[in-house]
């Protein structure tokens, strides 16, 4: 991921990550489909994905503390 697209992350809001989250994890579930089907040679983009479901993660569990803290 590029700077850009992860300061458009942190920049988001609770709800919007959850609905992040959702879409990551569904591409993740077609990827992982379709390397099963032998429709894809390249592997990394279900590691790139892998690593965008816990970037998300981390976020929305840093905005959550930061909700119940103050």
């Amino acid at each position: 991921m590029k700077r850009d697209e992860l300061r458009k992350l942190r920049d988001k809001n609770v709800v919007e990550l959850q609905k992040a989250l959702s879409d990551a994890r569904e591409d993740l579930r077609v990827f992982k489909f379709d390397l099963a089907a032998g429709k894809v040679k390249n592997i990394g983009t279900i590691i790139e994905t892998r690593k965008k479901i816990a970037r998300i993660m981390t976020y929305l569990n840093e905005k959550t503390k930061d909700n119940k803290n103050g």
